[in-house]
């Protein structure tokens, strides 16, 4: 009985320990947040600009992943180098868990035609060029993975802009898969796919 109540006790004092440590990396997220991330994604995640992604709901690992390579200089870019020079791995783990904890928004475009065709490229591709449905990836839902992004809700904008960068070859980062994908897409497509995309929840 004794060596049950001992066992009891271990178990609610790492339940404890667990729990402070969640709250303090999430204490170090929302400082951070307020202290830079919160100029370009808003402090929720929801960015008013479309240059600059939505973070709201994005998968934690993804973003973590993301955040790595700004740091290395594996993805380029002179807004986002010189944020996180300073911060660690474990930094990088708290924001991805206080991003992927925000609820995401769906914004709906006004162009339901131009969304439709958008819709019918995500789930099913276009078999007469070759471009794959981007659900076989990204999911049918456009939620991604821990690896892959997150699409739904994002800023039409933005995905046609990172689309361009894979195309272009300039972002190299993620899954070279990408870079085959967009040089197949028309501009129509694009725009077609990233007005879709922005509408999902």
């Amino acid at each position: 009985m004794r060596k049950t109540t001992v066992l009891a006790a271990l178990a609610c004092s790492l339940s404890l320990f667990s729990f402070a440590l969640q709250a303090a990396e999430a204490g170090r997220a929302e400082d951070i947040v307020q202290g830079k991330c919160f100029l370009c994604h808003g402090t929720a995640g929801e960015s008013s600009s479309p240059v600059f992604p939505r973070l709201a709901g994005q998968n934690a690992a993804y973003v973590a992943r993301q955040l790595v390579d700004y740091k290395s200089g594996k993805r380029r870019s002179t807004t986002m180098q010189p944020m996180v020079e300073d911060l660690s791995a474990e930094d990088f783990k708290a924001l991805g868990a206080y991003f992927a904890s925000r609820q995401a928004q769906g914004h709906p475009t006004d162009d339901n035609d131009l969304a439709q065709m958008g819709r019918f490229v995500f789930l099913r591709g276009n078999p007469y060029s070759g471009v794959a449905a981007c659900a076989g990836c990204h999911g049918a839902n456009g939620h991604g993975t821990e690896d892959l992004p997150r699409l739904a809700g994002q800023h039409a904008q933005y995905i046609e802009n990172q689309l361009m960068l894979f195309n272009k070859r300039e972002r190299t980062n993620d899954n070279a898969v990408m870079h085959g994908i967009a040089g197949k897409l028309t501009v129509l497509e694009v725009k077609a796919v990233s007005a879709f995309l922005s509408g999902l929840q």
